[in-house]
């Protein structure tokens, strides 16, 4: 007599054929996006503008090309672990796939027009691959990523931002200005250099790289005849009152103009004319 391997423990049972279980997947997620059109009343599928698939215990989707104007998609609360099955969907502006098992969400680049993505609670780690598949999306303003493994890496938040200049709400915070500047200076020194150069007038060094080791600038020798303490010349003189001079016209030269208000008649002397009115004259005075 046979046995029923349904009745056989857990471990000596069979292993399951993955194309079987793929097919199953994908039949489930048929019959719940039927139910989800006959409770919405919709006959063809060109009247169909969202999909509410969430917590519907989905390992697999069905191809969803078919929905040319779909434009709100949840399948939060699932158990998705990629993202296969929107290829054609080039209107679609909103996707939540949060709360999944996604580890590889290669394919959303063909969704030009999202806006909203979230994926949180998920099951990301590549941050490279993840930020390559999100450059394409020009219109993404909304992204969630919190709650993956690729969250832990250093400068994380920084890093997305950089790279996804457009996005305007990450992880539920508005990326301000403060952390565009950051990331200026952290993943793009050239243009930060520009920018400081711009700053300053010119007066940064553009060849300055902060990856690069310090260089120590050489030593400049002073000259023989100057004294290290206060750079006085050790030149003698016999009498006092000439090195004082000499050493008072070594120094900077301070020149102040101001407008000689004495040449400048009063509203009184205008008034009476008792006083030419000539050009009025400026007065400078050097000082050392």
């Amino acid at each position: 007599m046979a046995r029923d391997p349904n009745h056989l423990p857990r471990a000596c049972r069979p292993p399951a054929i993955p194309v079987r279980v793929a097919e199953a997947a994908l039949e489930i997620s048929r019959t719940a996006i039927e139910e989800q059109l006959k409770i919405c009343g919709h006959k063809k599928d060109a009247d169909v503008f969202e999909l509410f698939l969430s917590q519907k215990e989905l390992t697999e989707v069905i191809d969803l090309s078919r929905f040319k104007k779909l434009k709100y998609l949840w399948l939060h609360h699932n158990k998705l672990h990629g993202i296969t099955f929107l290829t054609r969907n080039y209107c679609l502006a909103e996707l939540y796939l949060n709360n999944n098992a996604i580890f590889d969400i290669e394919g959303l680049h063909y969704l030009p027009s999202l806006h909203i993505l979230l994926l949180h609670h998920n099951e990301l780690i590549n941050l490279d691959a993840t930020v390559k598949e999100l450059k394409g999306m020009l219109n993404l303003k909304t992204l969630t990523l919190y709650q993956n493994p690729l969250c832990q890496y250093n400068l994380y938040r920084l890093y997305i931002i950089y790279h996804l200049p457009g996005v305007e709400l990450l992880d539920r915070n508005q990326v301000t200005e403060k952390e565009r500047r950051s990331m200026i200076t952290l993943f793009n020194h050239k243009k930060a250099h520009i920018v400081q150069s711009i700053a300053f007038r010119g007066k940064v060094d553009a060849s300055w790289d902060p990856r690069s080791p310090f260089k120590q600038k050489p030593a400049q020798r002073v000259p023989s005849d100057f004294a290290f303490a206060n750079n006085v010349d050790k030149t003698m003189f016999d009498d006092p009152e000439d090195a004082v001079f000499v050493r008072s016209m070594k120094r900077s030269a301070m020149a102040i103009t101001s407008l000689n208000w004495d040449t400048v008649p009063t509203r009184e002397e205008k008034y009476l004319e008792e006083k030419d009115t000539g050009p009025a004259q400026m007065l400078t005075i050097t000082l050392r």
